[in-house]
């Protein structure tokens, strides 16, 4: 299984749009976060669309003190999405250094499916604030609609981290 790998996930870029020195990231705490490529039994997949952002993102989050990766996206999952999952494979990690928020991000992002019956997502305040809600598209159109939202979002998060990001976690899930 995935969670039994003794080998490292495979580091796949690092997002600097802000250029960060080296000298900068060394103060920089370090945020660590697992997220999903999750298919369901019809060939969709799930994307939360950040509608007061405008941008769309795959599922996951923050990694607890404490929690080893697959219970955070199984907890993850289940908070965003609404689904208890079943992870499938790995796909990579993507490192962000990020002036806006001084923190070094690190997303190990895996492939999963969805077990069970879909649910309704338990939102944080937060994540309702910033109109968060689940879509479930086939993958050509997930794959479409997150890289159009690249140039519909002026939000630098969204626009400089998290959309390229979740592109290419998504491109490579195929």
């Amino acid at each position: 299984s995935p969670a039994a790998s003794l080998t490292p996930m495979k580091n796949l870029s690092t997002l600097n749009p802000e250029n960060v020195s080296d000298e900068e990231l060394k103060t920089y705490p370090i945020r660590e976060a697992a997220r999903a490529v999750v298919s369901d039994g019809e060939g969709n997949v799930a994307l939360l669309h950040v509608a007061n952002k405008n941008y769309y993102k795959i599922p996951g989050g923050g990694i607890d003190e404490g929690e080893d990766h697959m219970t955070a996206l199984k907890r993850e999952c289940g908070e965003e999405i609404g689904c208890d999952i079943e992870v499938t494979g790995e796909i990579g990690v993507i490192t962000e250094w990020r002036r806006f928020e001084t923190l070094k991000q690190i997303s190990y992002c895996y492939t999963a499916r969805v077990k069970g019956d879909k649910c309704e997502p338990d939102f944080t305040e937060e994540e309702l604030t910033d109109g968060f809600e689940v879509v479930w598209l086939s993958y050509e159109k997930a794959l479409e609609t997150l890289r159009n939202s690249q140039t519909q979002t002026n939000e630098l998060e969204g626009r400089d981290y998290i959309v390229p990001r979740d592109t290419t976690f998504l491109s490579l899930a195929r």
